[in-house]
């Protein structure tokens, strides 16, 4: 085959792929399998570049290739993260360090923008590129046709320094945060979590024209590099920035003293909630730039900069009601429904309250005034209640001692906090079993929302889960009726349905809802066994022989293989087609091979599934939580509390470009980097 047919059959592949990934929302082919296509045109159209055209995949940010991964840049300066600190002992601390070391230091206090950073370089006044922070050491990811299209980032200066190179925040205002999670509700999309990961998603989206729709804002907090001009300090640097037009973190201040320092992260801390975007602290740098070159940096976070973080934030509100849901297992589960109330740059209106034993620590009851604050800016949570404020006529709630959906009876299970219903006909019981059974970490049935699960259960087409596979046998009821929409709508979902039964056996696996089974345990256990019927003659002696399976979770998978009416239930299955067979999957053999791997944060070019499939590939094990038994931590920006914990534990973490050469993967020779 020419080199012209190679390249002509990969971009058909790309688009063909990439029309059913985005348009048809039926994927053939893993993220990462996409991403190998790619790098083999990106290869192939740079040995011939005579052979490149405009509507190559390759040319444009976004066209039919609408993906989360892209050309990484070598960094000229490092984009190094800040030392966090979080008391006003660490302030004082750094700061006479500062004066201990330096000739009369001055200090600028300003805003920590809560977005991602993105440098810009300009060559001769004109825009030359754009990248995100990436491993923050090595490589970037050059996002600069998405950069065009926010209004804050200037693509030609007045003045037109010989080079320059500038770092920044690119954050997401309140109002527009508001606005696209209202987008994405109207179009039954799942919504952002914070501003934070909205823009992260979008800066990093490869359609511009999303990016521009969204609409990203940055402030620029520091000059990087400039050749062809003097700039003595981070204050003249602001000032030549305003006369560019580039905004900049306006509301600073220049200190002297310890004292003055901590007023200006006082004032900024007092001031956080009034601003129309999120900051997630104040941050504390020395201002002349010979200052900084003489402290330098470690490996990891410049000498002359801290970030001080604030405690979470809280608000007081009204604990309207106290609603039960009850879980797949039984378990009822009060939730609190509050007056809204604005936390991390989102609208929050309810919040667990776990179980009975937590309302009773927390004394709570309807009425009360409670203080609510956001876990790792994500998870609403509710702290305390100000007594002091109490209704009259006020009584603690109790979970009443009959299911609030089917009305039979409740008890407490043994050794544990949990109030179940006891009925196993209960429907909302069904209801979440089936929900598991079809989500994206089971038998991902996409399209088989909730609402149509409720009336299959409600209306008795669904007992169990492979009464799934006969709702074929009910295509002219179920049109007729309108349960799951018109002719078109109930087709593609029964064909999804139908496709579904060629699953692999961990995802069948996984679906079952076996108590301490989760997709990744499901891999690790459908790796030892053939097929489910293999895992279903197993003993609790072999089940534990399994890597990560216990003696509590072989209990469990044993107890319900031997359950005569899951039993019954899988008999139906193979009856009608379901897929019970482990697919044969060969790994290459790595340094990571056998090794258990945590990801967390945002990698440069990867979406955490394909970093997880590449580790799979090379034998290696992915876990959700970091612990002792953590071999390596792969980390992006905004690790958070995994990465934390791995330093703590004193295991090795990895950037991006750091796997790849563990792997033994040159992504100099995939054209990945440039």
């Amino acid at each position: 085959m020419t080199p012209e047919e190679q390249i002509k059959e990969l971009r058909d592949k790309i688009n063909y792929h990439s029309d059913r990934y985005y348009n048809q929302d039926n994927p053939e082919i893993s993220d990462y399998e996409f991403d190998m296509l790619m790098q083999q045109l990106k290869r192939l159209e740079k040995e011939h570049p005579e052979l490149v055209t405009e509507d190559s995949p390759t040319q444009h940010v976004g066209g039919t290739a609408k993906r989360t991964a892209g050309i990484l840049v070598h960094h000229n300066v490092p984009m190094l993260s800040l030392q966090d600190v979080f008391s006003k002992e660490e302030v004082v601390d750094f700061v006479e360090q500062m004066k201990e070391q330096l000739d009369d230091p001055e200090f600028v206090v300003e805003y920590k923008i809560d977005g991602l950073s993105m440098a810009l370089r300009y060559e001769n006044g004109e825009l030359a590129l754009a990248l995100t922070r990436g491993d923050g050491v090595n490589f970037g990811e050059d996002v600069t046709a998405n950069a065009k299209v926010i209004s804050d980032v200037k693509k030609k200066l007045k003045d037109h320094p010989e080079y320059l190179e500038i770092r920044g925040e690119v954050y997401m205002k309140n109002e527009d945060f508001d606005r696209v999670n209202e987008q994405q509700e109207l179009l039954g999309k799942k919504i952002f979590a914070n501003p934070r990961n909205c823009a992260a998603g979008t800066l990093r989206q490869l359609d511009s024209r999303v990016t521009k729709e969204r609409k990203l804002s940055m402030f620029v907090f520091n000059i990087q590099q400039v050749r062809g001009m003097e700039i003595a300090t981070h204050t003249e640097g602001y000032e030549f920035l305003k006369k560019q037009g580039i905004p900049i973190i306006e509301d600073y201040k220049v200190c002297k003293t310890a004292d003055e320092v901590w007023d200006a992260i006082t004032a900024i801390g007092e001031n956080r909630g009034n601003l129309g975007y999120d900051i997630d602290g104040a941050v504390i740098k020395i201002n002349r730039y010979s200052d900084r070159e003489l402290l330098g940096n470690t490996s990891k976070v410049p000498k002359w900069a801290i970030a001080y973080k604030y405690p979470p934030e809280e608000k007081e509100t009204k604990l309207l009601d106290i609603e039960l849901s009850v879980g797949r297992t039984g378990r009822i589960t009060p939730t609190a429904v509050f007056e809204p109330v604005r936390l991390c740059g989102t609208s929050v209106s309810r919040a667990t309250l776990h179980n009975q034993d937590f309302i009773d620590d927390l004394d709570v009851g309807i009425g009360d005034t409670i203080v609510v604050y956001k876990s790792g800016e994500i998870i609403p949570k509710v702290k305390e209640v100000r007594k002091e404020k109490r209704p009259d006529g006020w009584k603690r709630f109790m979970i009443p001692d009959v299911c609030p959906v089917c009305g039979a009876k409740t008890e407490r299970e043994k050794d544990t906090a949990d109030i179940k219903c006891t009925s196993p006909n209960c429907p909302a019981q069904l209801e979440r079993h089936i929900i598991n059974f079809v989500g994206r970490d089971a038998m991902d049935i996409k399209g088989f929302g909730t609402v149509y699960i409720e009336e299959l259960v409600r209306l008795g087409y669904i007992r169990d889960i492979a009464d799934i596979f006969e709702l074929k046998d009910h295509r002219e009821e179920l049109i007729e009726q309108g349960i799951i929409g018109k002719e078109k709508n109930t087709d593609k979902l029964l064909d999804t349905i139908e496709k579904a039964k060629e699953n692999d056996a961990y995802m069948l696996l996984t679906g079952f809802g076996i108590p301490n089974v989760g997709k990744a345990a499901a891999k690790t256990i459908m790796k030892r066994f053939s097929s489910i019927t293999d895992l279903a003659e197993a003993d609790r002696e072999t089940l534990m022989e399994v890597d990560d399976v216990g003696e509590v979770s072989a209990d469990c998978i044993f107890r319900f293989f031997h359950d005569e009416k899951n039993r019954a239930m899988i008999n139906r299955l193979k009856s009608l087609g379901v897929n019970m067979e482990a697919e044969e999957t060969e790994t290459i053999d790595s340094a990571v091979s056998g090794k258990t791997v945590v990801i967390t944060g945002t990698l440069p070019t990867l979406g955490r599934k394909e970093a997880a499939e590449l580790v799979e590939k090379y034998g290696g094990k992915v876990s959700g939580s970091v612990s002792k038994k953590t071999d390596y931590v792969v980390a992006g920006e905004s690790a958070g509390s995994k990465l934390t914990k791995a330093q703590e534990l004193g295991i090795t973490v990895l950037t991006e470009a750091e796997l790849f050469a563990l792997l033994g993967i040159n992504t100099e020779n995939g054209s990945t980097v440039r």
